[in-house]
């Protein structure tokens, strides 16, 4: 396909799948419009980049489908110049989602050849604001703390208290809960006097976070 017929599929994707099915906030429609998604799945999969639906990228991980993509960037209310911690970079698409919204963006992969694939792929593209760890993501990462918001982009089980601390008063945390018996809860928390209070937004289906945030019969 031509960059232009690209560009076609992209704005189909958004004006079909995400604000027809309610995504509202017109900086995250203009930045999944401006994000080449065909270029975070695999080679073979191209033809599929702009549906709706999540597609495989290695290592029993997944890009998530752009609704979810969109629906969870939503959820944060970024409206530039924040700092945000992404706990799973998986192909980096999430993350240069953020980084056109005009955030830094702190994104931790425990898979290394798809941190490191993501991380040449993000250079490649241009996104000098995201900065790429491979490791666990379980400490977050206290040296670029205090984070403004923070995106988890599997399903956990619980989000661990390091990363809690390391959110600023009134920052934003959005999270797939794995909640037991296959049954995941989409789930948007803010911090408020050193507390983070939450609420379910949707039911979800993600792979699950690897790692230290889950028990050692879970790893």
């Amino acid at each position: 396909m031509t960059e232009q017929e690209w560009k076609a599929a992209r704005r189909l994707m958004v004006e079909r799948d995400l604000r027809g099915r309610g995504v509202k906030d017109e900086r995250v429609l203009a930045a999944m419009e401006r994000v080449p998604r065909h270029r975070f799945v695999p080679p073979e999969l191209r033809a599929h980049a702009y549906e709706d639906r999540a597609l495989p990228i290695g290592h029993g991980q997944t890009i998530s489908q752009p609704y979810i993509v969109a629906l969870m960037t939503e959820l944060l209310e970024l409206r530039g110049g924040e700092k945000v911690l992404e706990v799973g970079t998986g192909s980096g698409y999430q993350a240069a989602v953020l980084a056109e919204l005009g955030c830094e963006v702190y994104t931790v992969e425990l898979v290394e050849p798809l941190g490191k694939a993501a991380k040449h792929r993000l250079e490649e593209l241009g996104y000098d604001r995201v900065h790429v760890r491979i490791g666990d993501a379980y400490h977050g990462w206290p040296e670029a703390a205090p984070f403004d918001a923070a995106i988890f982009t599997a399903a956990t089980p619980r989000v661990p208290e390091p990363i809690l601390e390391q959110l600023s008063e009134g920052a934003r945390i959005v999270a797939p809960l794995d909640e037991g018996a296959g049954y995941q809860t989409l789930v948007v928390g803010r911090k408020e006097g050193g507390r983070v209070s939450w609420s379910p937004v949707a039911g979800v289906a993600f792979v699950p976070m690897r790692g230290l945030v889950r028990t050692p019969e879970e790893n």
